[in-house]
């Protein structure tokens, strides 16, 4: 429910200490998630008698803070060409949801100077610890000045936090507006600790994805579970983006919310081998090689029984009468480690061999290569396909490739046993 159709004082009132009208556990999008924040932004305006132009201080304050790079940011993540591809995904989301929930939020400023939302229960005053958000020296000035005081810095710190939890909550998120977050009477501080951690390991170290998806599961289920790649939980499944685009463009780090309606309960996906490292290995030497175009291939995914909270999932590949399987776990795991082959002018050491695609996805184990250099056709395939090639490939040295960088180019690298996967 919308706080402004709050009309009589009830136990669900808002005023004194209460500020939403959230449920004792629900879930909300991230919009719904903002109206529902919004008697924070009116108690600011309320108890600090704000004025049109007042508006502009804490316009500039909320951008500051959601931006990266300035001195008030709230996400002190920086990104350079030594970057890690993990770092500029997530980075860039942060920008995007920035921008947008800074952007709500100027809209919400000046209605609620002209159109008040109304507050039953009479004047909120909440109380809201101090969690390092620096104000600029304007609003610094604006809500702690004669016209300001306790109660007012109080609530706008309590509304920022709840508006850097919300940026933050969403940032595994490619379709991040559709996300159904966990929401408690507490608004998002129930995430705080699960979002310390995942920050700390973006800022200090190379995230991993499996980490990744336990902070996504803390925001949509609000709590954790096995390690793994993505997960089922009641009306949807969290999968790595990839599965919804093509190998080559696709995030690598980045997880996509899709509703379904077999899912009940929460189920983590696994790999089928936890360590790739000790399966066993096809020297792509040993392989026929491609002989000419071997027709398109169909992909599906196909997802086994849930087994003590987890689950495995396989794409399933259909060429001709020939049908071959490539554990999915190991395909996105294959997705996150290749890496794009380098622009024109970079040449191969020799001549590389080539191998089929049939005799890739039937070799046992994962195909790999020591001494020379591999290319895999994969132009005339869809991407479900060409992600279980990467499935069934030792992951190190493998490298994509685009049409365009074909004729006269190669994968580049250091040394000799590369492989190439070339795509559309």
């Amino acid at each position: 429910m919308h706080p402004s159709q709050t009309t009589t004082a009830t136990a669900h009132s808002l005023g004194g200490s209460r500020w939403n009208t959230f449920p004792t556990t629900g879930t909300m999008t991230a919009r719904q998630f903002f109206a529902g924040a919004e008697p924070l932004l009116q108690g600011v305006i309320d108890d600090n008698a704000l004025r049109e132009a007042d508006g502009d201080v804490l316009e500039a304050q909320i951008r500051a803070t959601l931006a990266l790079g300035t001195r008030e940011t709230s996400l002190p993540l920086a990104i350079g060409p030594d970057s890690t591809s993990a770092t500029r995904e997530l980075g860039a989301q942060a920008w995007t949801i920035g921008r947008e929930i800074a952007s709500w939020s100027v809209s919400a400023l000046r209605r609620l100077l002209s159109d008040p939302v109304p507050l039953p229960a009479g004047p909120l005053v909440v109380r809201s610890h101090c969690y390092g958000h620096l104000l600029t020296h304007p609003a610094t000035d604006l809500l702690m000045g004669s016209r300001g005081g306790p109660v007012t810095i109080q609530l706008y710190n309590e509304w920022i936090h709840q508006m850097v939890l919300l940026r933050d909550s969403l940032l595994p998120f490619t379709n991040w507006q559709d996300v159904p977050l966990r929401v408690t009477p507490t608004g998002l501080r129930a995430v705080e600790q699960d979002r310390d951690r995942f920050l700390t390991e973006l800022l200090v170290r190379r995230i991993r994805h499996t980490s990744i998806v336990d902070f996504a599961r803390h925001v949509v289920t609000g709590g954790s579970g096995p390690a793994g790649y993505g997960f089922d939980h009641d009306g949807g499944t969290v999968l790595p983006a990839v599965l919804d685009g093509e190998p080559l463009t696709a995030p690598r780090h980045l997880l996509t919310w899709r509703p379904s309606a077999s899912s009940e309960g929460t189920v983590t996906y696994v790999a089928e081998a936890a360590d790739y490292y000790t399966e066993p290995r096809t020297p792509a030497a040993d392989l026929p090689p491609a002989a000419g175009a071997e027709g398109r291939a169909t992909g599906r995914v196909v997802t086994g029984p849930a087994v003590d909270g987890t689950r495995t999932a396989r794409i399933e590949v259909t060429l001709g009468d020939t049908t071959a399987h490539a554990d999915l776990g190991q395909a996105l795991r294959g997705h996150r480690f290749a890496r794009p082959a380098p622009g024109p002018g970079t040449t191969a050491a020799g001549a590389a061999r080539t191998a089929g695609l049939r005799s890739v996805l039937g070799a046992p184990g994962l195909v790999w290569t020591q001494d020379d250099d591999v290319t895999l056709d994969a132009t005339g395939q869809d991407g479900l396909v060409a992600l279980a090639l990467l499935g069934r490939l030792y992951p190190e040295n493998v490298f994509l490739r685009s049409a365009g960088q074909r004729p006269g180019t190669a994968a580049g690298g250091d040394g000799p046993g590369r492989v190439v996967v070339d795509l559309p």
